[in-house]
C-alpha cells in the first residue's frame, strides 16, 4: 500500500475513512458548480473557478464530510446545481490542505481545473430539505 503523506491536522481522519479493508481508496474531494459554470468546464475543457475562487485565487472544493454544510451556506434554495467529484491524490502540489471554516483543514486547488481531473459530475437537486446529495459523495 501506497503511503499518503501527512497533511496536517485532521486530514489523516479523512484519510482513515478513505481505507477499506487494509487498501487505500481515493480521496474523493466535491467541488459544487452552478450550470453555467459547468457547462463552461465542459466546453472550455478547464476552469478558474466560480467568481469567488477567482477572486481568492485558488478552486475551492470540500470533502464529503464538509460539503453538505457548504451546500447549505452557500448554496441554500439553488436548484441547477452539479456535483464534481475529484481524486486529491492525482491533484499533485496545486492542491493544498488550508484552514477554513470552523479551523477545518479544506482542499484548495491553485491552478485551472480540467475535465481530465473530474471522475463524475451529478446534479445536485434541492429537496424540502435542502440538497440531496449522490449516493456516491457520501
Amino acid at each position: 500500500m501506497r503511503k499518503t503523506p501527512d497533511k496536517g491536522p485532521g486530514h489523516g481522519a479523512a484519510l482513515d475513512a478513505a481505507r477499506v479493508g487494509g487498501q487505500t481508496t481515493r480521496m474523493l474531494i466535491l467541488k459544487i458548480f452552478r450550470s453555467d459554470e459547468w457547462a463552461a468546464l465542459q466546453t472550455a475543457g478547464r476552469t478558474i473557478g466560480a467568481p469567488i475562487d477567482r477572486d481568492d485565487g485558488y478552486i475551492h472544493f470540500s470533502t464529503p464530510a464538509q460539503v453538505g454544510v457548504t451546500a447549505a451556506k452557500y448554496f441554500a434554495e439553488v436548484d441547477g446545481l452539479m456535483l464534481i467529484a475529484c481524486d486529491a491524490d492525482t491533484m499533485g502540489a496545486a492542491l493544498r490542505w488550508e484552514v477554513s471554516r470552523g479551523g477545518d483543514l479544506f482542499p484548495h486547488l491553485y491552478r485551472a481545473l480540467t475535465l481530465e481531473d473530474v471522475l463524475w459530475a451529478k446534479p445536485l437537486p434541492c429537496g424540502p430539505d435542502g440538497h440531496v446529495f449522490p449516493r456516491e459523495a457520501q
